[in-house]
């Protein structure tokens, strides 16, 4: 799918969104003074708070870097938040030849073990990974690296030499609003979210007036009660994140 393909589903998403909000506001019986940027801002700090606090606003992925020479500092996308690991498919100098592996060659040289009569087995799979692993740590298989989360640099302790190489990335980057807006799991965060804050929004703004003059005494506006509404609902989200009720990886087993 296309950046633009993504931006025009992200915008009918959204409206979607905003009209679930406006419905249970009760804009279809009375006005309700909440601008379009409002909505807007009210969702991006839905986005926020969602990606801060909960794991499923986050994703593991991976790609590729291609080396370029006498370069060690590339700038990553902004979506980016963590670098785990680098990988090669050669050892020696970054760039400069070496030896070539694919790691998945220990499946193809020990595939004799599914054949009966032969000798070797699993023992010889787990030499033969043993093997690469010290071949990597012995001879530049493994490459050190900082990773500044701010300003999305990522820095290689190694020069390059050349430009015929390619690097594998673990990265951990934010989900895309697209994505966040499609799941029904987060989308019943956004949702519920951003009517919690257009609520206190709304009551900020009663609230500075208190009531209206009127001939049978005026009407006294709800400003209170509604941001009284809005941060009691943010605080039950809230708790139901910590509840894993959004998609959330609960902690695994923990001993001591």
């Amino acid at each position: 799918m296309s950046e633009e393909t993504d931006l025009v589903t992200s915008k009918k998403l959204e409206q979607k969104l905003f009209d679930y909000v406006r419905l249970r506001l009760g804009d279809s019986m009375v006005e309700v003074e909440l601008g379009a940027e409002d909505y807007e801002n009210n969702l991006t700090r839905a986005v926020e708070v969602f990606r801060t606090r909960s794991s499923f606003g986050v994703e593991e992925s991976f790609a590729f870097l291609a080396v370029q020479k006498d370069t060690q500092i590339y700038t990553l996308p902004e979506e980016v938040q963590f670098v785990r690991k680098i990988w090669r498919r050669s050892i020696g100098d970054l760039g400069n030849g070496g030896s070539n592996f694919d790691p998945f060659i220990g499946g193809y040289y020990n595939a004799y073990i599914l054949n009966a009569g032969r000798s070797g087995g699993l023992l010889s799979l787990e030499l033969f990974t043993d093997y690469q692993f010290q071949i990597n740590r012995m001879f530049g298989g493994d490459i050190d690296f900082n990773f500044n989360s701010v300003t999305k640099k990522l820095s290689l302790i190694r020069r390059p030499l050349d430009t015929q190489e390619h690097l594998l990335l673990q990265i951990y980057n934010l989900k895309p609003v697209v994505q966040l807006l499609s799941d029904y799991r987060s989308l019943t965060f956004l949702k519920e979210y951003v009517l919690s804050l257009c609520k206190i929004t709304l009551g900020e703004a009663r609230e500075k007036y208190g009531n209206i003059p009127g001939p049978s005494g005026g009407t006294t506006l709800n400003g209170a009660a509604l941001k009284s509404e809005g941060y009691a609902e943010i605080e039950r989200l809230h708790t139901d994140i910590g509840l894993y009720r959004f998609g959330e990886t609960p902690l695994g087993l923990v001993t001591g």
